[in-house]
């Protein structure tokens, strides 16, 4: 993968993420694993409408997916895209070795 390809990667990437509530739910989801909508409120403390609202376009940029069991959805990080936004970053965001003196 080019450093061009890797640097649109993580433009897209920070654009979703730059929304402090779609983070907390990428790293909730990250942490905890699939999650139901209510409890993903329940955990973020905010309405139903603004979860879904951002779940929404977490899925629609692919790092999330949906499962419906019954009358629930659950919400899990697409692991291969979540993985290929995480080696573009590391990729790209290496530490700057120190000058020798």
């Amino acid at each position: 993968m080019s450093k061009g390809h890797h640097v649109r990667t993580l433009a897209q990437l920070f654009r979703v993420l730059s929304d402090q509530t779609r983070l907390r739910l990428v790293v909730t989801l990250q942490t905890d694993g699939e999650q139901h909508v209510t409890g993903l409120c329940k955990r973020l403390r905010a309405p139903q409408p603004t979860v879904s609202h951002h779940l929404g376009l977490l899925r629609v940029h692919g790092l999330v997916r949906a499962r419906r069991q019954g009358k629930l959805v659950f919400y899990s990080l697409d692991p291969a895209r979540y993985n290929r936004a995480c080696e573009a970053a590391a990729a790209l965001l290496t530490p700057i070795a120190k000058p020798a003196r």
